[in-house]
């Protein structure tokens, strides 16, 4: 939908065929177009936006957006958003919003979700428990198929997902049973005779990123949740399993880059968040990169020497910081998707070694004959291809083995990356090259 000629509409008090347009338009999609309307704009065309929808648009919105409604709203169609969304959305927003705001939506829900939310509140914002809904469907293992899908059908519309029922009996997880089978199996049959009972959960306390592995291990739909009592407590579902992982991957992607991760959108952070963000490990950076320029100074009479020697060293530091980064990005994920364990610590170093090898070799041999052709230095050639092969073979066993100490000390593997390893290499490469020049040259 163009942008414009909704605002149009909206001007015009063409408010039917707006309406019109909301209804048929998918409810993430209107989220986006609302997201680019000024806020008298946005307030006109919520409540213009069907009922069964206006839920599921807000749950899309960002904080920004879901803060200014909230504080628009009357009592009255506060109390029939908050109804109509699901109680992790719920949870959600109140995560993102101002104090004030927060006691003005926990006002307006029932004692019994109040009661809910603050649980669900409670739970430490990394955990399975911050991100379960409780809103899901439970039948007893003495039910029949037509009692339970009469049960399905009297409060389904208020589950988040009916896809998987969960058996309980005194709030203890027995079994599952998927609505597939409930509609394909006999209506007498008991849910006893259908339930799968080998489970799959997780605790309240399980870290939300070992939720998003297990629900990629296993492609799930929903999963679990259980108490230290071993209770159902409630579920995760794919969505917000979905979220977790861009949301993981997003922390890593800043960590990697040398910033501190921040939740907000690139344009929702000021300039100033931005710097703040970046600063701190540039500046750890800057100051570690003064190793490598003390180093140089050691030699200087090399450079004086042989002055050629210098030109080389830009293509060395980078090559061995390119070397690096390939072998921490694939360790890094490795890590991340469960494929590499710190028990795999040699095996990593040892493929790594083998294939720093036969990079080393090729560069070296491409490095020589380029050096030999264009300078006519044979000894020069040789220092340039030994280094190459000493600075690869160190960048990469650098690059597998730090994210690896990192996750045996419980740090993010991601804070090993690029940046850092870059500066490491850096010094080593300088090392290794002048090391092999004076030998060489006998300087």
């Amino acid at each position: 939908m163009d942008k414009d000629i909704f605002v149009k509409l909206l001007q015009q008090r063409q408010y039917k065929a707006v309406r019109s347009i909301l209804d048929v338009m998918n409810e993430v999609d209107i989220a986006l177009l609302l997201s680019e309307l000024e806020d008298k704009e946005l307030a006109i065309a919520f409540r213009l936006i069907p009922k069964d929808k206006a839920a599921e648009v807000f749950s899309n919105m960002d904080s920004t957006m879901q803060s200014y409604l909230v504080q628009i709203f009357t009592e009255k169609e506060l109390k029939e958003l908050l109804d109509a969304l699901y109680m992790d959305d719920t949870v959600d927003m109140l995560e993102e919003l101002p104090a004030n705001l927060v006691s003005r939506i926990l006002d307006s829900v029932s004692a019994a979700d109040r009661v809910k939310i603050n649980e669900l509140l409670n739970y430490p914002a990394d955990s399975a428990g911050s991100i379960m809904t409780t809103e899901y469907v439970d039948l007893r293992k003495n039910m029949t198929v037509a009692q339970s899908m009469a049960h399905i059908k009297e409060t389904g519309i208020h589950k988040e997902t009916i896809y998987t029922c969960y058996v309980t009996e005194r709030r203890k997880l027995i079994g599952t049973v998927s609505a597939k089978e409930l509609m394909t199996e006999d209506d007498n049959m008991r849910i006893e005779e259908l339930m799968e009972t080998e489970l799959i959960s997780v605790r309240t306390h399980t870290d939300k990123e070992d939720v998003a592995r297990i629900f990629r291990k296993y492609d799930l739909i929903a999963l679990p949740v259980l108490d230290e009592g071993d209770l159902l407590v409630g579920i995760v579902t794919f969505d917000d399993a979905m979220d977790v992982m861009v949301e993981e991957a997003t922390e890593d992607i800043t960590k990697m880059a040398a910033m501190s991760p921040s939740e907000k959108p690139y344009f929702a952070t000021s300039v100033f968040e931005q710097a703040r963000h970046r600063i701190p490990w540039l500046l750890v950076l800057m100051f570690a990169s003064i190793v490598t320029g003390t180093i140089l100074t050691k030699y200087e009479n090399a450079f004086s020497a042989i002055p050629l020697l210098v030109a080389f060293i830009p293509m060395l530091m980078d090559t061995g910081g390119n070397c690096g980064s390939q072998s921490s990005t694939l360790v890094i994920r490795g890590l991340a998707l469960n494929e590499i364990q710190f028990k795999d610590f040699f095996r990593v170093v040892f493929k790594e070694f083998r294939i720093s090898l036969i990079v080393g070799a090729v560069l070296a041999i491409a490095n020589g004959i380029r050096v030999l052709v264009q300078y006519q230095n044979i000894a020069l050639a040789v220092v340039i291809a030994l280094s190459l092969v000493g600075t690869v073979v160190i960048s990469k066993l650098i690059g597998c083995m730090l994210p690896m100490f990192a996750s045996r000390i419980h740090l993010d593997p991601a804070i090993m990356a690029s940046p850092l390893i870059t500066t490491l290499v850096d010094t080593f490469s300088i090392l290794i090259y002048f090391n092999i020049a004076t030998l060489l040259f006998n300087l």
